[in-house]
């Protein structure tokens, strides 16, 4: 029997379930890459974002990684409709009630486009309304989380890209590929 440890990294595209099977026949992380059969998403990401998903077959770290009480920093880019003001941006810093529950203090701030490749299907923003581009730093992973607390301050998110989790970051992958962790982020990643 094989006890190789495996750790993927994979850019997952807007339509996809962070799954590898679904009865509705949505479309899933099986046709991306053959995984090994024991390979499984360390937390999820909403079919309607996109980004860094990180996969693995050890059980040590998915548990380490998943455990709330570690938190772990989780960066997001997101598109937003309309441009935050400073109060704005320092409510999301100080938490905000989602679900009755303040969420975490956070990081947020404005940064340039991306410059993302265009998201299939494309996002068309409404007329007379502008958009910008936050990142929005988590240590928590509730639920839509970050499209939530955008929401909350009167800034809905349009497009939700995760980009980092602790020092492993999604660089320059493109939308469905995949690679393997190197052993130095193996090693970032275990670490507290």
């Amino acid at each position: 029997m094989d006890n190789r440890l495996f750790y993927f990294i994979l850019n997952k595209p807007y339509g996809v379930l962070s799954q590898f099977t679904d009865k509705l026949k949505r479309k899933t992380l099986a046709g991306f890459y053959d995984f090994p059969k024991d390979v499984y998403p360390i937390g999820r990401l909403d079919m309607d974002s996109e980004g860094l998903l990180l996969l693995s077959n050890d059980k040590e770290l998915v548990d380490f990684l998943l455990n709330p009480n570690n938190r772990h920093e989780k960066e997001y880019y997101a598109q937003v409709e309309g441009i935050p003001g400073e109060e704005s941006l320092r409510l999301l810093e100080e938490g905000v009630i989602i679900e009755g529950k303040k969420t975490l203090p956070a990081k947020a701030g404005i940064i340039d486009d991306p410059g993302f490749s265009p998201r299939k299907p494309p996002i068309f923003p409404r007329k007379n309304k502008s958009v910008c581009w936050l990142s929005v730093i988590v240590t928590e992973g509730r639920y839509r989380q970050v499209r939530k607390m955008t929401a909350n301050i009167g800034y809905p998110t349009l497009r939700l890209v995760r980009v980092r989790i602790k020092n492993v970051e999604l660089g320059n992958l493109k939308p469905g590929e995949v690679r393997e962790l190197t052993p130095g982020e193996v090693e970032i990643l275990k670490n507290v």
